[in-house]
């Protein structure tokens, strides 16, 4: 456990000290990669934000399941209440948390539905019963209780019995492209690191900001 202190310490003062990168992707890949070598559960674990075309806004956590560059992708159903969100209203944030460094990153940017293939091809990637299960539960639909959900998983079973489960046309990914990134890093008195990247006429700008 000391060393692992040690290890933290070691990260939140060479951020204090170290030339960020000149990229925002570059430093996300380079924090993620710290929390995942500190053992920090659910890394990919992130605080997805959407507000309706009404402007009310909601949150939950959802996974980031890949990220290329300034993209992001994330999986659900498309008649689900984030999904319905997105596609009404493009502008989403996201934040990332890992309390064990002191970091969060927060991302805003905007959202469109993945290509097809890309969708088939993470599908196809799931383990089964996730499979079934995106077929089987109408996502933030009204249940009667919990055998109805149930029994919905195990007739999708019977159906796809033998065969491959395809994806269902109301299920698959979103791309979210960041046009901002916040990172901060906490310090002692509260007078923690707060670093953005705004992305000006294609060009990332960088910016200290008061905590």
């Amino acid at each position: 456990m000391s060393s692992l202190r040690d290890e933290i310490k070691k990260l939140r003062e060479d951020f204090t000290k170290g030339t960020l990168k000149t990229d925002p992707s570059g430093q996300f890949e380079l924090w993620l990669g710290q929390a995942v070598k500190s053992e920090v559960p659910e890394v990919q674990a992130v605080n997805l934000c959407t507000v309706s075309s009404e402007g009310k806004p909601a949150s939950r956590i959802v996974y980031i399941r890949e990220f290329e560059k300034d993209q992001y992708w994330i999986y659900t159903n498309y008649n689900s209440r984030k999904a319905k969100d997105m596609l009404q209203n493009p502008n989403i944030s996201l934040t990332f948390f890992w309390p064990e460094l002191e970091r969060q990153v927060r991302i805003e940017g905007t959202v469109k539905k993945a290509d097809k293939e890309k969708s088939d091809t993470y599908f196809k990637n799931r383990p089964r019963e996730s499979q079934l299960g995106a077929w089987a539960s109408n996502q933030s639909g009204i249940l009667k209780n919990r055998d109805e959900l149930e029994e919905a998983v195990e007739n999708c079973r019977k159906k796809f019995e033998g065969k491959d489960v395809p994806r269902p046309d109301f299920w698959g990914g979103f791309e979210i492209t960041a046009t901002y990134y916040e990172f901060w890093q906490g310090r002692k008195s509260r007078l923690h690191d707060r670093i953005s990247y705004s992305n000006e006429k294609g060009k990332w700008i960088i910016k200290r900001l008061a905590p």
